[in-house]
């Protein structure tokens, strides 16, 4: 199974590329901006392209475009639907690019952050741009009109879902004492996270004619994983760091993860505590003594071996329920080594 993932992700590199080439040329221009009365110059053409190419380049398992082709695959359909594979890659780099723009990140998968090396306002374009650009992809691809609508209709409303997962991330940095539920946190992570998973899954079954009603089954399997994916980040970024970021991110981001939840469920005087070290760490940076402060009290509680496992629990989850729905044996062979191919 490894050698075929390997297969896979060497022409779903391909597939990214031709979709956002360093050199675009007029063939380009016109497959996803329409008849224009001319072509921009060389240069535009790379300096348009090059935010995202620069933050694509560095790296990612790129495991959603894996996914949408096994879900491809699993539900009949040989080529994987391949030209769709960079949808949800490009999506998620787009989000990124917002992301740490918002966030005033100065790092993303070790290097500088995209909106430090090209400027906010190249970067807000190219990454809202990242958007926009799947939707060629699906009106140009090898199928029915009513495939199509359906590619279209689950991919706008993943994009207005992560927009609201977003909102309510922004909410809650933005008030240093509140403090949201463990079901709000999860949903928001459903929604901001698990998305995307979601939609890999979802565009891959509907590409192979699957009906709307298994699609959206396969989808919410994977926005689980993609919800127990982030709790495990979560974790990582309080115990070692994540890669390509520093450890104890998130402490200066002020987010509200799981870990903090549990930590202020068996402790509550943490959620007075808590807020003070955020504010000291989003003022003085990732080395401010507060960041190790704050990390040190959420450890004590258990908080993190605690996320840890529900984030396994969920992925058992949808283990079982991957078995349960996959319609070929193969299919759920594919589906299930995607959790081995990110070591989970």
């Amino acid at each position: 199974m490894q050698n075929e993932y390997t297969r896979l992700l060497g022409l779903i590199e391909e597939e990214i590329a031709r979709t956002l080439p360093r050199e675009p040329d007029a063939a380009w221009y016109s497959r996803f901006f329409g008849a224009l009365s001319f072509v921009p110059s060389p240069e535009a053409g790379r300096a348009l392209n090059a935010p995202a190419r620069e933050l694509i380049g560095r790296g990612g398992k790129r495991w959603r475009p894996l996914l949408l082709m096994l879900s491809a695959r699993a539900f009949g359909r040989e080529d994987g639907a391949l030209s769709l594979c960079p949808i949800v890659e490009l999506a998620h780099n787009g989000s990124l690019i917002v992301d740490d723009i918002e966030d005033c990140s100065d790092l993303r998968r070790g290097g500088p952050a995209i909106h430090l090396m090209y400027g906010n306002d190249a970067a807000i374009n190219d990454g809202n741009l990242l958007y926009f650009l799947p939707l060629a992809l699906i009106e140009e691809f090898d199928a029915s009109a009513e495939v199509k609508l359906r590619l279209h209709s689950a991919y706008a409303a993943s994009m207005r879902r992560l927009h609201l997962g977003q909102a309510l991330d922004i909410q809650w940095h933005g008030s240093p004492d509140y403090l949201p539920p463990k079901r709000d946190y999860l949903g928001m992570c459903a929604l901001k996270t698990g998305v995307l998973s979601r939609a890999a899954a979802e565009l891959g079954a509907l590409a192979a004619g699957a009906s709307v009603e298994a699609g959206t089954e396969l989808g919410c399997l994977f926005e689980s994983m993609g919800v127990a994916f982030q709790i495990l980040d979560d974790v990582k970024n309080l115990r070692t760091g994540n890669p390509g970021k520093r450890r104890g991110d998130d402490i200066v981001e002020g987010k509200k993860s799981l870990p903090v939840i549990l930590a202020c469920a068996h402790e509550p005087r943490l959620a007075r505590e808590l807020p003070r070290c955020f504010a000291a760490a989003r003022k003085n940076g990732v080395m401010a003594p507060e960041v190790e402060e704050a990390i040190g009290m959420i450890a004590r509680t258990g908080a993190l071996d605690e996320a840890e496992a529900e984030a396994r629990g969920l992925l058992s989850g949808v283990r079982d329920g991957i078995r349960r729905i996959a319609p070929t044996e193969e299919g759920t062979a594919g589906l299930l080594g995607i959790f081995g191919f990110l070591g989970a």
